[in-house]
């Protein structure tokens, strides 16, 4: 089957399959690993991209990464939510302007760069502590959270309560015992706090320290029967106050009450340009300011995303700027294919850590900057993880480079790296391929690539979550050519296993235990684990409720276009990139299709109601929740969209809808109230 021509739609599609897989991949080395790759402003980019090009993508409602194979699971019994970010001013006005209609009295915390980390205690015993993960569920860490040493094995109060925080090393602990063996003091937290054994040259968790921005009460119904009643505090602030009576250290806190919302945002506004002030002078690393409404009544009917509460913002740093050399450009092959530059530069150091390695993304990107290797090049940073290249600054001279290499401690006496524009690879660096050009990405179209091969083993894994099977154990049976397609994952045998290296026979059993326990999945499960490029799990979803077997996913075709464009959400772009990804895979899916029991779904029901075909957007304060006008929209056939287009037909104001309205009065868009929209209800 032939590649199919991609038009703007279909480069489109191709591009949020990218930054999916790019999203996920470094969720998983941030979260899991402590080892980023990217900047934290690199990762938002990427986010930002995503979510302008496909705004309803379940990745954007995803928080940190799933927890890494072999670990205890926690299910968080309050989910561990991220926040949303911003970077200037006009996004703190807008913050205000769309929550003080539940009040102007906010909270400043400094936004602390370290692990983030859940204690449960259970009649005022800390019975558990837990790593985000996902943000759903985590990791147990509970052996090394008692070994820090501000956190209470028992409060002073003898209640059921969850409390969060960021677990993070003083600047002076990590300055003095660990400079050199670790890059920074977030990845060195991390790193202690889900470390199993304590070992020489690692970090220990009793040079940590635990600041809590939280506390969440077990319901009365939950609790233990000789547990006192859950407490009810009006404010945020009352209960940071309770967090210190209790033995709790909380992260250091500002209220800010304005007269208005100018008045408002000028003081979070000047909260910030403290705390930028006096970041050098903090204990410990922060990358921001978190502001939160501080009255707990209002959070609720503010509400949250399946990503954000709407009741908190947080402010980052404006990132850091340095220059060094470019050395040499390596390139990589990605799951879907992507073959992506990682640049090489001279060591240099960024508020404290020293970097020589970062992306450049594509090789649109390579061409964009005209960067050649030995050219002197600005690299741009926030927080403390691997820095962007933003410009390049002409040929670098000896000077430069000397200047790169001693604020490592190391000596350079030449030769310079030879002035010359990077070698594009024409073939894959992993399987010599040859490549083809998909926009600005170089992309290798061999599926049994050893490199997208493993990739897609661990994206079929994770989705299936089975997380007795790792990284390093893929690696290990692609090595060994016991796995070269994916369905031979259930070829493999007890034995083969144990022949690997370092693999003790539970291990083994648990391996087949899981392979065994996926044998059979519905058709849903099937095609979401798959993982085609632009093929998330509600699409996936979407697609099996229309052609319900594993025999009509294997007849599709171009004729089945106009059925596939039905489903809500889906594009003709989309639909291709389906009919394309099992064309491309057939052999594979039918060997799938023998050696698993894929079962069929029931067809979904055609929408139908007095709204379908119209789609919405919903802001402001309504006298109901967002959520249950959204739901009810849905139910009447509508669709709901997160933001404003001019695709939209209408816009469901309420009051304070701050900018929605003002873009949708500019494009046209059609504003209902609460009642007009409750008119169009009717049949």
């Amino acid at each position: 089957m032939g590649w199919i021509e991609f038009g703007h739609d279909d480069a489109t599609s191709a591009r949020i399959s990218v930054l999916v897989e790019q999203i996920a991949h470094h969720s998983h080395l941030y979260y899991n690993e402590a080892t980023p790759e990217i900047s934290d402003a690199e990762f938002d980019a990427l986010w930002d991209e995503l979510k302008a090009l496909d705004p309803d993508h379940p990745q954007l409602r995803r928080i940190g990464a799933p927890i890494p194979p072999g670990s205890v699971k926690v299910i968080h019994r309050f989910p561990m939510r991220s926040l949303d970010k911003a970077t200037d001013d006009e996004e703190i006005a807008h913050f205000v302007a769309e929550t003080t209609a539940h009040g102007r009295r906010f909270i400043a915390q400094p936004k602390l760069d370290g692990s983030a980390l859940s204690l449960e205690y259970r009649r005022g015993r800390l019975v558990r502590a837990a790593t985000r993960g996902s943000g759903e569920r985590g990791e147990d860490v509970t052996s090394n959270a008692l070994r820090i040493p501000n956190i209470p094995d028992r409060l002073s109060w003898e209640g059921d309560c969850h409390i969060r925080g960021e677990v993070v090393m003083h600047l002076d602990i990590f300055r003095t015992k660990y400079a050199d063996i670790a890059p920074n003091p977030r990845n060195l937290a991390a790193g202690s706090l889900r470390q199993k054994n304590i070992e020489a040259g690692k970090g220990d968790a009793t040079d940590l320290m635990f600041y809590a921005y939280d506390v969440l009460f077990i319901p009365d119904s939950e609790k233990h029967p000789d547990s006192p009643t859950a407490l009810n505090f009006e404010n945020d602030s009352q209960s940071i106050s309770w967090l210190r009576e209790v033995g709790i250290t909380p992260a250091t806190e500002v209220v800010i009450e304005g007269v208005d919302d100018d008045d408002t945002t000028q003081s979070l506004i000047a909260e910030t340009i403290r705390w930028t002030n006096q970041r050098a002078d903090a204990i410990w690393e922060i990358d921001g300011v978190v502001l939160k409404l501080d009255n707990l009544a209002k959070r609720e009917l503010l509400g949250q995303t399946a990503h954000h509460p709407r009741w908190a913002l947080a402010w980052k740093f404006p990132p850091e700027e340095a220059t060094t050399v470019l050395l040499d450009i390596d390139w990589q092959t990605g799951r879907t294919g992507a073959v992506t530059p990682v640049a090489r530069v001279a060591p240099v150091i960024v508020s404290g850590v020293t970097v020589e390695n970062t992306t450049l993304h594509n090789v649109g990107e390579v061409e964009r900057l005209g960067v050649s290797i030995g050219d002197k090049v600005r690299i741009v940073r926030r927080g403390d993880v691997i820095p962007k290249i933003i410009e390049t600054l002409g040929p670098a001279s000896m000077d430069d480079m000397q200047n790169r290499f001693h604020a490592d401690g190391r000596s350079f006496s030449g030769p310079l790296p030879k002035n010359s524009a990077p070698e594009i690879p024409t073939n894959c660096p992993q399987c010599n391929t040859k490549l083809w050009l998909d926009g600005a990405f170089l992309r290798c179209d061999n599926l049994s690539c050893p490199s997208r091969l493993t990739r897609s083993i661990l994206y079929w894994c994770r989705a299936l979550e089975m997380d007795g099977i790792g990284e390093k154990l893929v690696e290990q049976l692609c090595d060994a050519n016991l796995v070269t397609t994916m369905p031979d994952l259930y070829r493999l045998t007890t034995d083969q296993l144990l022949g690997l290296e370092r693999m003790a026979e539970k291990s083994a059993a648990n391996v087949m235990t899981q392979l065994e326990g996926t044998r059979e999945m519905p058709l849903d499960a099937f095609l979401g684990a798959l993982g085609l490029p632009g093929i998330g799990p509600e699409l996936a979803t979407a697609f099996a409720g229309e052609i319900c077997t594993i025999d009509g996913l294997l007849s599709l075709n171009e004729s089945d276009i106009e059925r596939l464009v039905s489903i809500e959400g889906v594009g003709e772009t989309v639909a291709l990139s389906l009919i394309s990804g099992i064309g491309a895979r057939s052999t594979m899916v039918e060997d799938f299709g023998q050696i698993l029991t894929i079962t069929d779904v029931a067809k979904t029901e055609a929408p139908s109601g007095p709204l379908l075909g119209y789609t919405f957007c919903i802001t402001g304060t309504l006298s109901r929740p967002r959520k249950e006008i959204a739901l009810q929209t849905k139910a009447a056939g509508g669709k709901v969209v997160s933001s404003v287009s001019g695709k939209l037909d209408f816009l469901i104001a309420g009051e304070n809808s701050g900018s929605k309205l003002d873009k949708a009065n500019r494009l046209g868009v059609k504003v209902l109230n609460e009642a007009e929209w409750e008119a169009m209800l009717q049949p």
